[in-house]
């Protein structure tokens, strides 16, 4: 039996479906969180406040993530290549749900604006992804570099009490190496300056903001 082909409706009204579940529903991680049993620590009031912070402004990196990859699969030339992103978007999805488990216990919120992160997520991720694959992927190498960079700013940031979340910002660090790396091996192209620039200040822009929204 051959596999059912979706139209393009179809497939939009697939993205509003998973756009409405990352955003409105508690996503089940498929691995353990790593760390330790929940309620294990105890931080004082000034560590509990900048670890709510700093895990908040990871959850809304991760809702950007699954918009971004959506994005580019979306408009991606070749199957192949859709189903690398796809693959990559659904491992990412327990950083996701790690990150709004460890807020819960810490006894915050996840941002105000992650809608906002995800629609441009989404467009920036399309676009990138009409632009070639090999332009596509280049982006997530570049954007997995960056985000590594940025959490390991988070480890030295998140309080030394804080074992739990550290434990979670490192593995997240690792799986974004891996998937930096991978979408590399299947033939990424380096942006150009300008667009890493652009990159850099879209972030700046998203983690400033979801710090205290």
């Amino acid at each position: 039996m051959n596999a059912r082909s979706f139209s393009l409706s179809d497939r939009v009204i697939g993205e509003i479906d998973k756009a409405i579940n990352v955003l409105c529903s508690s996503p089940q991680p498929g691995r353990a969180v790593p760390g330790l049993p929940a309620g294990e620590l105890v931080l004082d009031q000034a560590d509990a406040l900048e670890s709510r912070r700093l895990m908040r402004v990871n959850h809304a990196g991760e809702v950007a993530a699954q918009a971004l990859y959506r994005g580019q699969a979306l408009t991606a030339r070749s199957q192949a290549t859709a189903d690398a992103l796809r693959e990559s978007g659904a491992e990412e999805l327990d950083h996701l749900a790690w990150c709004e488990i460890r807020i819960k216990e810490l006894k915050g919120r996840t941002s105000l604006l992650n809608p906002l992160w995800y629609a441009g997520s989404f467009f920036m991720g399309a676009l990138a992804g009409l632009c070639g694959d090999a332009t596509s992927l280049g982006f997530i190498t570049e954007t997995e570099r960056q985000v590594e960079s940025h959490l390991r700013g988070h480890l030295d940031r998140l309080p030394a009490a804080d074992r739990q979340s550290r434990a979670i910002v490192e593995q997240m660090t690792r799986d974004e190496v891996r998937h930096g790396a991978k979408a590399a091996s299947l033939g990424g192209r380096e942006p150009s300056l300008w667009i890493k620039g652009a990159m850099h200040l879209a972030s700046k822009v998203m983690t400033g903001g979801s710090r205290w929204v």
